[in-house]
């Protein structure tokens, strides 16, 4: 998913706090899903007039507002101190919402059905695109949509690369003759080398020359921001509609961790244009020290070959290198190899023949319960409840689309609107379910899993009657901890693997959330919201049914630009 901030939106006055932006971050941020093509033409240069505090998560300038931490945490700003606007506050509902007329409530698919799907996606291990649990996924999905008495049941193709790593050795030789071998996880798509021996430089952005055919060793900490920022970002000025609920005011004293470096996607942009032989990236203050990031998934081919590697591995080698010189011996075997994927498609009639989408992507970095084993699980619970209501009852025509290939460039969602463009003008709303999950600290050096979810957004195109009725839903099932982000918020489309709906001109909700391990082995069945999968379910049977009468001509006409 890629992330960036657009030049030109107005700069909040944060008074004597400052700008909190380190030096070095870059206007794009990746939050979880996969615009590949970023604007190269935003760098650096336009970092002032980035609308809110987003900065390497390790370099956060205290102030005086700064929240006490618990034992072994990371202390956090309270920007409900530094920048007050930044906050919407919404009232709980008094009273248990009636859900819709007309719809059997009593059809919804329980908690434990929707937690059980997850587990079993989840069971079969790494699901990277054209890995046997991905193919797998596919017919599971397919059967379920058939099982549920979906029409049409198909998987159209989407061509993409399957990257495979089978060894990863990093070796170094310090100046005093001590060998060490470390732990690295190897830059998805990059080039793979045999027994190549190397010095290795701190990389210096000041003077990337250094680098020059050498292994260049760069800290790479994941950047944070005020939550609510977000929510507030590209939005017009005259626009008063409430964005945040956040009843228990949660966002105001914590910081959301990001899964991205300031590298974003490019990750070896920077090095490669040194003329760098070999990439390191030091993950530093990554919670639980991990070094399995699989980032970036462009599927695209790396210029130069890389790795990733422990924070702490890092700092030993800083050390090591201000002692004297440092030799690298890398070798890293993987391949890629063209692989056909599927989509996994199916059609309920409904009301009139115009279209809803339902949608997510069904493979995921790792095994993956968060990205994308609930996402799957939300999209099957749709399928499962909406195929229980007579024809009549469905607002328009529903058709549910689970993509291939999102860890590969979005690869499912480019073939799938290049199969489809030409009846997309039919679609009243693209409704996107991804990432249901809890937030997770670092105590003492392990990683604990928090009782909250990490913030939520949904990404909603510029419609008042749409953007209310997204919100209406979020407060009637208490949704807290969610936010109402323009589809540009944070990038020139939403952060999705539905992102390039927003492109083709298609009204648009997709939900996400994007914890920080989201593209790490470490996102796992406990880190699963599993107590709010009911109510982003019925949250999301209510965006839908808000659209029954509405044309998709009509959502279009009442959609603003920006």
């Amino acid at each position: 998913m890629i992330v960036g901030a657009s030049a030109g939106v107005p700069h909040p006055d944060v008074g004597d706090a400052g700008t909190l932006v380190a030096e070095s971050v870059v206007v794009v941020v990746v939050a979880a899903a996969v615009a590949v093509d970023v604007d190269r033409s935003l760098d650096s240069a336009v970092v002032p007039s980035l609308p809110l505090p987003l900065q390497p998560a390790s370099t956060v300038r205290r102030s005086a507002t700064t929240t006490a931490a618990a034992p072994g945490e990371r202390p956090v700003e309270d920007m409900r101190v530094i920048m007050p606007e930044l906050f919407d506050w919404y009232p709980p509902p008094m009273a248990p919402p009636t859900f819709p007329s007309g719809l059997d409530e009593h059809a919804l698919p329980s908690t434990s059905i929707i937690e059980t799907w997850i587990e079993e996606v989840f069971s079969h291990g790494v699901r990277r695109p054209g890995y046997d649990a991905d193919v797998w996924a596919e017919q599971f999905i397919a059967e379920q949509f058939r099982d549920f008495g979906l029409e049409s049941v198909r998987l159209e193709l989407a061509n993409l690369t399957r990257w495979t790593p089978h060894d990863c050795s990093v070796r170094f030789v310090t100046s005093d003759g001590t060998t060490r071998e470390i732990d690295a996880f190897p830059l998805p798509h990059a080039p793979a080398v045999a027994d190549l021996e190397v010095e290795l430089v701190v990389f210096d952005d000041d003077h990337p020359e250094l680098a020059a055919g050498k292994a260049a060793l760069v800290d790479a900490p994941l950047l944070s921001a005020a939550p609510a920022t977000f929510a507030h970002m590209n939005v017009d000025p005259d626009d008063t509609e409430p964005r945040v609920y956040d009843p228990d005011g949660t966002f105001a004293d914590e910081s959301h961790l990001l899964p991205f470096t300031r590298f974003v996607q490019d990750v070896t942009d920077s090095t490669a244009a040194a003329g760098a032989a070999v990439f390191l990236g030091t993950l530093t203050g990554y919670p639980a020290d991990s070094f399995r990031y699989y980032v970036p998934y462009t599927g695209e081919p790396g210029a130069i070959p890389g790795v990733w590697i422990s924070g702490t591995d890092g700092a030993w080698l800083r050390e090591r290198a201000a002692e004297g010189p440092v030799t690298v011996h890398i070798s890293i075997d993987v391949t890629d190899e063209p692989f056909v994927s599927h989509n996994v498609v199916g059609e309920l009639p409904g009301a009139d023949d115009e279209v809803v989408m339902i949608g997510s992507h069904h493979d995921g970095p790792w095994s993956s319960a968060v990205e994308d084993g609930t996402g799957i699980a939300l999209v099957l619970a749709q399928a499962k409840f909406w195929a229980t209501q007579p024809p009549e009852a469905r607002p328009h025509r529903l058709v549910f689309v689970v993509q291939a290939g999102h860890m590969c460039g979005a690869a499912g969602l480019h073939a799938y609107i290049e199969t489809h463009r030409d009846v997309l003008e039919q679609v009243v709303l693209a409704v996107h379910l991804e990432h249901a999950a809890l937030d997770a600290v670092e105590r003492d050096g392990e990683l604990v899993v928090s009782d909250r979810c990490t913030p939520r957004w949904f990404f909603t195109s510029r419609n008042p009657n749409l953007e209310r009725s997204v919100f209406d839903s979020i407060v009637a099932e208490d949704l807290r901890r969610s936010m109402l982000l323009v589809p540009d918020a944070i990038g020139p489309r939403p952060t999705t693997d539905g992102s390039y709906y927003f492109d083709e001109g298609v009204p648009i909700v997709q939900f996400l959330s994007a914890p920080f391990y989201l593209f790490d082995e470490m996102d796992t069945l406990d880190k699963v919201d599993r107590t709010n999968l009911l109510p982003l379910t019925r949250a999301a049977v209510r965006i839908v049914e808000s659209t029954r009468g509405v044309s998709a001509s009509a959502m279009r006409a009442g959609t603003r630009s920006s």
